[in-house]
């Protein structure tokens, strides 16, 4: 589906999910501004939604600065048109036990993967309520369920959206609002982050198996944009899993990972001394690193568990048609066992 007049705002557009997402929003002819502090990873990102079909519109931002996000939502209406979508993806992380991390870095993380996506909704919420129309999609993930370790800082911030955004989906079902918020849980993604954020591992740093390809989170977030009345929506069957176990049996859960949470978020490879990290500054600001990571050969390009998420009525359906079907079948041999 074509909507030229589509505006869309995506922050840490430069790259993995938020690129992705650009790129599939750019596909249906929508104008999609980009926001993200490389220069270089937003020329690229722009010049993939030229080509998809979509106008793109590059804003170099800091997410954790208001002023400039709310300047930058300025620049877009006054550009492309009244913001139509607002995707929250920007984010930074410390790869580091807690011990290990200081306490300006764990602000830095706070500052960016949490204030960032308030920030991009107070800027969105602003223009979206007067129209009374629009909708903001939150880019979550199974950490904002389920803490695990070495992310502490990430861990936190994406709890920290998940408690903001219930409350603010309280304030505008309140209010009978057209506006409309969701979130997305995503799972382990193939994305650059892992070859440039800031990392005091031994080895490299990896997503926990299995990864998805960053198209997989980008179709989940249009659909999510495209149907804002489900509060949130699962990617992957890791996710689901998770969020499960969790919520049966964290304690568990606890000691497994402690078990396994070090190992699995590590290569076999030795980290490079000279990586790159993004916490500070932008690691795309002269080299795109594009929309994909490292772990192509390992990366899945759909999710089942998405087509569940995004269908949940014709499961429901499903789901009951085969409890009747049992009934049937259940009673047809109780009358078959009686007349003997």
């Amino acid at each position: 589906m074509r909507n030229v007049h589509q505006v869309v705002v995506v922050t840490g557009a430069s790259g993995g999910i938020g690129r992705a997402t650009a790129i599939a929003f750019g596909r249906r002819g929508a104008a999609v501004a980009l926001l993200a502090r490389g220069r270089a990873g937003l020329d690229g990102a722009a010049a993939e939604v030229a080509a998809a079909g979509g106008t793109a519109l590059t804003l170099q931002v800091d997410t954790s600065d208001f002023t400039a996000v709310d300047a930058a939502a300025d620049r877009v209406e006054n550009e492309l048109g009244p913001i139509d979508v607002w995707v929250n993806v920007a984010f930074t992380s410390v790869f580091a036990p807690f011990a290990q991390i200081k306490p300006e870095e764990f602000a830095r993380v706070t500052a960016v993967s949490y204030l960032g996506y308030v920030h991009g909704t107070m800027a969105a919420l602003t223009r979206m309520r007067g129209r009374n129309r629009g909708t903001i999609v939150q880019v979550g993930s199974a950490l904002a369920y389920r803490g695990i370790p070495l992310q502490s800082a990430y861990c936190g911030a994406k709890h920290a959206i998940q408690g903001f955004n219930e409350s603010l989906r309280c304030e505008l079902l309140h209010e009978h609002s057209g506006v409309r918020n969701t979130m997305v849980q995503m799972p382990a993604v193939n994305t650059p982050q892992f070859s440039w954020v800031l990392s005091r591992l031994p080895k490299k740093a990896q997503p926990v198996p299995p990864i998805y390809q960053p198209e997989v989170a980008a179709r989940a977030v249009v659909h999510a944009a495209d149907h804002p009345q489900r509060r949130e929506y699962w990617v992957g069957g890791s996710t689901a899993a998770t969020l499960l176990a969790n919520a049966v049996a964290p304690g568990l859960l606890d000691a497994y990972l402690a078990r396994t949470g070090f190992a699995s978020q590590q290569t076999s490879e030795q980290r490079p001394a000279n990586q790159p990290a993004n916490l500070w500054e932008p690691a795309d600001a002269d080299t795109d690193f594009g929309t994909h990571g490292v772990f192509d050969d390992r990366s899945k390009s759909r999710s089942t568990q998405l087509w569940a998420s995004q269908h949940h009525p014709l499961l429901a359906v499903g789901a009951a048609a085969g409890t009747l079907g049992l009934a049937a079948g259940a009673g047809a041999l109780l009358g078959r066992w009686s007349r003997r």
